[in-house]
């Protein structure tokens, strides 16, 4: 594939022109464009059923046997790039290499052939009927949340890979970015993670597309990365020219064509006060999370997948506070047995060297798609609602295998270090005590055959995600060793209101005076029952809002390892008398903005000692 600067057909308009699109990664770049076409493929005829099975199955090993071998291609490259880059893409190129070997794709795929299809449309009609099974399963309402976006990413993995299979089965070339010159942005209609897998960090200054989101794996990638990039910047290819300059700001996802001598020479003092920030960042890892006035605080980080691990441990967050282990269930045929799972959680505890961890049992609802938990009638019940149906604890303890297989790997896994084990949305006691009461069980199974667990067994906690829990936290904190507050879905439940669902997402506000009392409520129940508390939503990872969290009770905070230099930026800012001030104004304040628009004063008000 020849990569060059794009002429267009039509010359671009002359004087500088501001676009808008997804900020993806942070920071401020500018250079000149250079724009990576990807040939299409030839057409397919989708309507054939008279091809030789065995000739197309012979065409689809051949492509599969080419894809595997450019996967082990780009897996070698990984050592070019950063710990973090390497880590997110060696991870997404194992689920690659796991679909084309004997699984649910391939079988499909081969299904087809039989009916006599050309091998190219089995492969777009099977990777395209497994995507919309992610995005929308039969039966079922569709994702919403953070649901949603892991169904766009699983859609776009069926859909990467039937893409890579057609173009080895045309002999279609890819695009390579080799011969752009050093300093250039990288301009593209569409990039996909293959794509963002050959981007050379120290060579290209930043990346632009007109297409994509700020979730996807590409996203994840570039982040990873860590160049400015921005995508989704539609009408983009048509400014830019032969050597057209740009500025691209990563952060808000401004992309400034043809920018006037001003706008640049105002851009390099961005760029300029960017690098100082990652600088001071940095420096920020090695220092205690303390208030300004001596109060020490805690900050973790949250874990998605174990290949988010590096970015924990450069975070200088102080462990996990929350290891989500639904990732155990995905893209798998077979339920994660006890061996495996433990297999997984202990290089995590071992890699925390000393540091908690929190993992909290699979969390699952009738609106995710599992193939391993759907075989055992798990997770396609097809509520009408399913935020309020079968879900958290609540489905684990009508499944107790599988609860009871969890406990026991995790208790295996515990004696690598420090573990907590946290329950999702527990609302009632009842609920708590036959989770304790298995919990108990299994670790005396384990002790009667002689495994090494911790003794006492770890702490068990629970999530604090709808408002009876939080009104019931003083009770609840009798029988639970630790709560954790999960703001995206106690605001969800609190305001009845999904933050997805477009005509209601106004109403979704985590700095709701009555989400806040209801933080505040859980804080007090765990200060007199003597149980940590801590925060894990996404407020959890606002600057803004942890000052007024920390004034409400709370102490302990865990939130995307991103996020954690900035919101111990603002915590050493921050002053207990201050933040105990914010936290009775909030308290009594009419709404959200009222909210905000205090926390933004204060915020302006503050010193950075780091800063200086």
């Amino acid at each position: 594939m020849k990569t060059t600067e794009r002429r267009p057909k039509q010359r671009p308009r002359a004087g500088e022109v501001r676009l808008e699109g997804q900020p993806v990664s942070s920071g401020v770049a500018i250079g000149y464009a250079a724009v990576a076409h990807e040939p299409a493929p030839p057409p397919v005829d989708m309507a054939r059923s008279d091809c030789d099975p065995a000739h197309e199955r012979t065409r689809l090993h051949d492509a599969i046997s080419r894809s595997v071998a450019q996967l082990g291609r780009l897996h070698d490259r990984l050592a070019l790039l950063p710990e973090d880059g390497q880590v997110e893409i060696g991870s997404l190129l194992e689920v690659y290499r796991r679909m084309l070997g004997p699984s649910r794709l391939r079988r499909g795929i081969e299904a087809r052939l039989e009916q006599g299809m050309l091998a190219e449309a089995a492969v777009m009609q099977e990777t395209e009927a497994l995507a919309a099974l992610m995005l929308a399963p039969p039966g079922r309402p569709a994702p919403q949340g953070e649901d949603a976006v892991a169904a766009r990413r699983r859609a776009g993995e069926f859909r990467e890979i039937g893409r890579r299979l057609v173009r080895n089965l045309s002999g279609t070339p890819y695009r390579s970015f080799s011969a752009l010159p050093d300093g250039a942005i990288l301009v593209a209609e569409q990039l996909r993670p293959a794509d963002a897998a050959l981007i050379d960090p120290s060579r290209i200054a930043a990346v632009v597309t007109e297409e994509g989101g700020s979730t996807g794996h590409t996203a994840i990638l570039l982040r990873a990365l860590g160049i400015p990039a921005v995508l989704a910047a539609h009408g983009l290819l048509a400014q830019v020219g032969r050597r057209t300059r740009l500025v691209v700001d990563g952060a808000t996802g401004r992309v400034i064509v043809r920018p006037s001598s001003r706008t640049a020479a105002a851009a390099r003092v961005e760029v300029a006060s960017y690098a100082r920030e990652r600088q001071m960042l940095g420096r920020l890892r090695r220092l205690p999370a303390r208030l300004s006035s001596g109060e020490v605080l805690t900050l973790q980080a949250n874990l998605e997948i174990p290949a988010e691990l590096p970015m924990v441990a450069q975070s200088g967050a102080a462990g996990i506070g929350l290891l989500r282990s639904e990732f155990l269930f995905m893209n798998t045929d077979t339920l994660p047995d006890e061996a495996l799972q433990e297999a997984i959680y202990l290089p995590l505890i071992e890699a925390m060297a000393g540091d908690p961890v929190t993992i909290r049992v699979v969390d699952w609802g009738s609106e995710k798609n599992s193939d391993a938990l759907s075989r055992v009638g798990i997770g396609n019940g097809g509520d009408a609602n399913p935020a309020l149906a079968v879900r958290g604890i609540r489905l684990l303890l009508q499944h107790r295998a599988l609860l009871e297989t969890q406990f026991a790997a995790i208790l295996r896994a515990a004696h690598a270090g420090p573990v907590r084990v946290l329950l999702p949305m527990v609302s009632l006691l009842e609920e708590l005590q036959a989770a304790r009461d298995i919990y108990a069980r299994v670790g005396r199974r384990l002790r009667r055959r002689g495994v090494k667990i911790p003794d006492p067994l770890p702490p068990l906690g629970i999530m604090i995600e709808t408002p009876a829990a939080a009104l019931m936290a003083d009770v609840l904190a009798q029988e639970a060793e630790f709560l954790a507050i999960g703001t995206n879905d106690l605001t969800m439940y609190t305001l009845a209101a999904d933050r997805v669902a477009t005509d209601v997402a106004a109403l979704y506000d985590p700095l709701h005076p009555a989400v806040l009392r209801l933080v505040r409520m859980t804080a007090d129940a765990g200060l007199r029952q003597r149980r940590p508390v801590s925060v894990c939503g996404e407020l959890a990872s606002d600057p803004l809002a942890v000052p007024l969290l920390v004034g409400l009770g709370v102490r302990s905070f865990s939130m995307h390892a991103s996020a954690v230099p900035r919101v111990k930026r603002a915590i050493r800012a921050a002053a207990m008398d201050d933040c105990r001030r914010m936290a009775c104004r909030a308290l009594e304040a009419t709404d959200g903005q009222e909210v905000r628009a205090m926390l933004a004063q204060y915020a302006h008000t503050l010193q950075h000692p780091e800063d200086g």
